[in-house]
């Protein structure tokens, strides 16, 4: 299969070995090392520089994904009609100094994308790319917006979607898979063997591997997340972003996102990335503080979204984490709860556990110093709570409960803080 690129990529790089490929290479991974090769897409910096929009060309396009076409991988169809990715909305937060000590703190809104969350920034990617190749089944194993993203983007251009879930999937995220149409396979098995499985598959039948940790595309639609930001803020520089992980693709987009448009020019300096795991699974994180080799953690936390024990991205994401200057934190199960309801009841934000991962591991990286009160932040909500209603539930408990009766409803009255 002949892999089309976008006008300004040069190459690839394998992340693991170094080698570089020029741009008539056709292939998704470095044949030298296998599956665990993952490949970083390489620019002409200088030619794009040479043909780059200006601000003001850039001001008169569509806010959405592919106002960022010269950024992109892949070739753009204009005839191609997709749901409007991006474009999402970046929020003061209104409550931060007084109640959490940020003099500036912005929230990206990532759970208002149509299939509500970030992952429709890769997924529409996988798509359009399918779609230049002729391709007409898409696949991927996810425990759920992957697969949510990638069945619904499918369905509004008329390809065929196969997905395989790990038994944990929420009840949210697989109501809309077989809404969207999609062939679905609930593996009795944890992320890592559902991974497994989805890979065999993908390669017997040669469907387009939308499974973002080895298709290198996938990344280069994350990335956009960090222009938008930078477009948001008038291109002012910011101190971090903090963000949930756990494949690790999403830190690496943010990464490459603005690595671009320092390159270009359009960033005087890249943000620190914090990177966010739960400690139920945090492979990642103990890998960083132990400065030894990944190892294999289990998948034991409330937010199913990071909950990968063998992430695929390692690498991408230290080195985002390491060239940023940034750090890792971990955060209690417990502590994603409380994030769901203090993002809920100040700042009107809705958060599934994964996305309220980051919120808690920004108010915990400011209790312990990693970021300080003067610091400009901005913080990656990732998905939508409406995707996993049972977590919300433990999150704030039940309602009350009472009679038809006026006296009943004033016995219970109280005004919540």
């Amino acid at each position: 299969m002949k892999i089309k690129l976008g006008p300004y990529v040069r190459g690839s790089q394998c992340v693991q070995c170094e080698t570089v490929y020029s741009r008539e290479v056709s292939f998704m991974h470095c044949p030298q090392c296998g599956d665990t090769g993952i490949l970083d897409i390489l620019y002409d910096y200088d030619l794009l520089r040479q043909n780059m929009p200006t601000v003001e060309t850039m001001q008169q396009r569509p806010f959405n994904i592919w106002r960022y076409k010269e950024w992109l991988s892949i070739p753009v169809l204009d005839s191609l009609s997709t749901l409007h990715v991006g474009g999402t909305p970046l929020y003061r937060s209104s409550a931060s100094l007084k109640k959490w000590g940020f003099e500036t703190l912005y929230i990206k809104d990532e759970g208002v994308n149509p299939t509500g969350s970030l992952k429709d920034r890769a997924s529409v990617i996988a798509v359009a790319h399918a779609k230049s190749l002729g391709q007409e089944v898409v696949a991927c194993s996810s425990t759920g917006n992957a697969a949510s993203s990638l069945a619904g983007q499918a369905a509004r251009i008329g390809l065929k979607s196969v997905i395989f879930v790990p038994e944990r999937a929420p009840i949210g995220k697989l109501n809309q898979l077989l809404v969207y149409g999609s062939q679905v396979y609930k593996v009795r098995g944890n992320y890592q063997a559902t991974y497994a499985l989805s890979h065999e598959a993908i390669k017997t039948y040669g469907w387009y591997d939308r499974n973002a940790a080895v298709n290198p595309h996938l990344v280069e639609g994350k990335k956009t997340v960090a222009y938008e930001i930078i477009e948001q803020l008038g291109h002012r520089d910011l101190d971090w972003v903090v963000v949930s992980v756990g494949d690790g693709c999403t830190l690496a987009g943010l990464y490459k996102g603005f690595y671009d448009w320092y390159k270009l020019g359009r960033l005087s300096r890249i943000p620190k990335l914090l990177g966010v795991q739960s400690e139920g699974c945090a492979p990642l994180y103990q890998a960083w503080k132990t400065k030894k080799p990944l190892e294999v953690a289990e998948e034991n936390t409330i937010a199913d979204s990071i909950a990968v024990g063998v992430p695929r991205n390692a690498r991408k994401a230290l080195n985002a984490v390491e060239q940023s200057h940034g750090a890792w934190i971990t955060v209690t199960d417990q502590a994603i709860l409380d994030a769901t309801k203090t993002l809920g009841s100040h700042e009107g934000i809705f958060a599934e556990p994964a996305s309220s991962a980051a919120f808690a591991g920004l108010l915990k990286a400011r209790e312990t110093g990693i970021i300080s009160r003067a610091e400009t932040v901005v913080v990656l909500h990732t998905g939508n709570g409406l995707k996993d209603p049972e977590s919300a539930r433990k999150a704030v408990g039940d309602v009350t409960q009472i009679e038809a009766d006026f006296k009943a409803f004033k016995k219970t009255w109280k005004m919540k803080e």
